[in-house]
C-alpha cells in the first residue's frame, strides 16, 4: 500500500536495522485529518555486543517533531522487548505487526505477521476494555466535549469485539463498521475531518454515546466470556527461535 514517501527517509536514518516500520494511529484507524501526524511503529535489532555486555543498547528508540513539514512520531522497540510484548495481552503490538500501511518490511516481518495470529488470546479483551475505559474518562473531562476521543473509544471496542468473535486483528474503524453498521460513526468521522469548530458535542449527543459505550462494553465482555480463543499464546517457541536467528545475523 502506498504511504507518505517522506516517511522512508526517516526510517532510513534509524540507527539500527529494522525488521519493519508501519503506520499506526489515525491513519491506520481510518480517520486521519489532513493535519494528522504520522505514528510510525516498528522493531529494531540491537547487535549482540549491545545486549551481552555491561553497557546495553536502547530497548526503545523514539523520535518526534516536525521534519520537512511532516509531523512525525517514531517509536521502535528492540526485537526482544517487542517479542515479549507479543506474548502478553497487548493489542497494540499485534496491530503494528499487522498494519497494512507498511513503510519498510523484511522476510522476518512476514514471519511475524504469520505468528501474530497465534499470539492472540481471549485475554486480549482486557487490553481493549482498559483502553476504552481510559479514553472514555478522558473524553468526559473535556470542556467542551469533542467527538474525536469518541472515535478512539468506538475503535477499540469494535476491534476488541471483532477479535473475540473471529480471532482477526482489525484496527480500521470504517472497515469494522461494515459489520457493525453503527449509524453514528460516519457523522463522527465527518465532524473530525471538518475541524475543531465542528467537532463539539451537545448534551443529547453525550447521553446517546454514553448509552452506546455501556452497550458495547457489555457486548465486549460477553464476547470475551463466549470466546473460543486460546488462554495463552501459541507462538512462544517460534518467537524465541526467530529472536536468536535475527540477533545472530548481526554477529
Amino acid at each position: 500500500m502506498n504511504t507518505e514517501p517522506r516517511l522512508q527517509h526517516h526510517v532510513d536514518l534509524h540507527p539500527y536495522p529494522l525488521l519493519f516500520a508501519t503506520i499506526s494511529g489515525a491513519h491506520l484507524y481510518g480517520f486521519p485529518s489532513p493535519d494528522s501526524d504520522f505514528d510510525l511503529r516498528g522493531v529494531h535489532v540491537l547487535p549482540v555486543k549491545e545486549v551481552i555486555g555491561l553497557k546495553t543498547g536502547p530497548e526503545t528508540v523514539e523520535k518526534s517533531g516536525v521534519y520537512d513539514g511532516l509531523e512525525l512520531d517514531l517509536v521502535t522497540h528492540d526485537v526482544k522487548k517487542f517479542f515479549r510484548l507479543m506474548l502478553k495481552k497487548n493489542g497494540y503490538v499485534l496491530e503494528q505487526v499487522l498494519s497494512p500501511l507498511i513503510v519498510q518490511s523484511s522476510p522476518e516481518h512476514e514471519r511475524l505477521r504469520e505468528l501474530a495470529a497465534r499470539c492472540v488470546t481471549r485475554h486480549h479483551a482486557h487490553h481493549y476494555l482498559g483502553f476504552a475505559a481510559n479514553q472514555w474518562k478522558l473524553s468526559a473531562k473535556e470542556e467542551p466535549p469533542r467527538g474525536k476521543p469518541l472515535l478512539y473509544v468506538y475503535r477499540v471496542l469494535l476491534t476488541g469485539i471483532h477479535l473475540m468473535r473471529t480471532g482477526e486483528v482489525e484496527a480500521n474503524l470504517l472497515r469494522l463498521n461494515e459489520t457493525f453498521r453503527l449509524p453514528q460513526l460516519p457523522e463522527l468521522v465527518a465532524r473530525k475531518l471538518a475541524g475543531p469548530e465542528k467537532g463539539t458535542l451537545d448534551q443529547a449527543d453525550i447521553e446517546f454515546h454514553q448509552h452506546e459505550y455501556d452497550r458495547l462494553i457489555a457486548e465486549l465482555e460477553a464476547a470475551y466470556a463466549e470466546s473460543k480463543l486460546p488462554e495463552v499464546p501459541q507462538a512462544a517457541e517460534e518467537l524465541d527461535a526467530l529472536l536468536v536467528e535475527v540477533r545472530l545475523k548481526l554477529v
